[in-house]
């Protein structure tokens, strides 16, 4: 018969045993919980660093939007120093809760990445950015349509008051979260004649539509009205890159999502140590303005 010490050693090894289970099955995402324990055990990787850089040129602008209900919206255009005028342009759609100065705010500081991106040989563009409120970049029930603010109204005022960005006849899109989920339904709406790549940053999307953000998404109708998942095929002809960390709430379904692409879809994508935050997106900023010059220079 097992002593008393031998049953209780046994015991502690079996609940040691179900706690290391139980946290691989959150890691593995079987169970609910990753993102927090990610976190709470430093499994996020290193923070992006900005780089020590002089800034690229930072210009600031609104416009009273009739597609967004008429109301001012702002938008800031990032150019290298030193640039010509008729720079190849990257639309950046931010994330909800942000506004187009986010990008040039402590969370980013695009102009640095940006004109680190050249000062390292890459290809020159200018990065514009405008405010597009918390609609998910699609249209909504009020009549609110960001995402045709962008197309309709934002592009033709970047070719029309002489600012560095030039022809918007063919861009790069870039978003983070909903703007991810933004870039990625804008360069399927447009088509390969008129996107030269896209990136998508830990873009927000949902397996259950019943659970997509009420801040875009009235009810589940909504979200499966306007999803980008299932329809990748919008895509073809288009480079994509998708970026997300293992520690975001969204990465097994931006992972689903990518894995439902064609073979023989020109598709680029990490899923490395990282949460839902700016660590994350300023380490991966780099690699991402390589691949959009790459193509934006028609050499990707």
């Amino acid at each position: 018969m097992p002593s008393r010490r031998a049953v209780l050693v046994g015991s502690v090894g079996v609940l040691a045993a179900g706690a290391v289970g139980a946290a691989a099955g959150v890691y593995e995402g079987v169970l609910p919980g990753r993102p927090q324990l990610q976190d709470l055990l430093g499994l996020n990787g290193e923070a992006g660093r900005v780089p020590d850089v002089a800034p690229a040129d930072v210009e600031v602008g609104s416009f009273v939007s009739g597609r967004r209900g008429g109301v001012e919206t702002g938008f800031t255009v990032v150019s290298p120093l030193g640039a010509a005028a008729g720079l190849p342009v990257v639309v950046a759609l931010h994330g909800r809760g942000s506004d187009h100065r986010s990008l040039v705010g402590p969370r980013f500081r695009i102009e640095r990445f940006l004109q680190d991106h050249v000062d390292r040989g890459g290809t020159p563009f200018a990065i514009a950015t405008v405010d597009g409120g918390q609609s998910y970049w699609h249209e909504r029930p009020s009549g609110e349509d960001a995402g045709a603010m962008v197309v309709e109204e934002f592009l033709p005022l970047l070719a029309e008051r002489g600012l560095r960005a030039g022809p918007t006849d063919r861009i790069g899109l870039l978003g983070w979260s909903m703007g991810g989920y933004g870039a990625l339904r804008l360069a399927g709406q447009l088509g390969p004649g008129r996107v030269a790549a896209v990136c998508a940053v830990s873009p927000a999307m949902w397996d259950d539509p019943g659970d997509a953000s009420r801040s875009g998404f009235a009810d589940a109708a909504e979200y499966e009205r306007f999803t980008v998942q299932g329809r990748q095929e919008d895509l073809d002809g288009i480079p994509v890159r998708v970026d997300c960390g293992t520690g975001d709430r969204f990465y097994r379904a931006v992972e689903g999502y990518v894995d439902d692409f064609p073979s023989a879809a020109e598709v680029i994508s990490t899923f490395e140590p990282g949460a839902h935050d700016p660590d994350y997106w300023r380490r991966m900023i780099p690699s991402e303005l390589d691949f959009l010059g790459e193509h934006l220079s028609g050499q990707g």
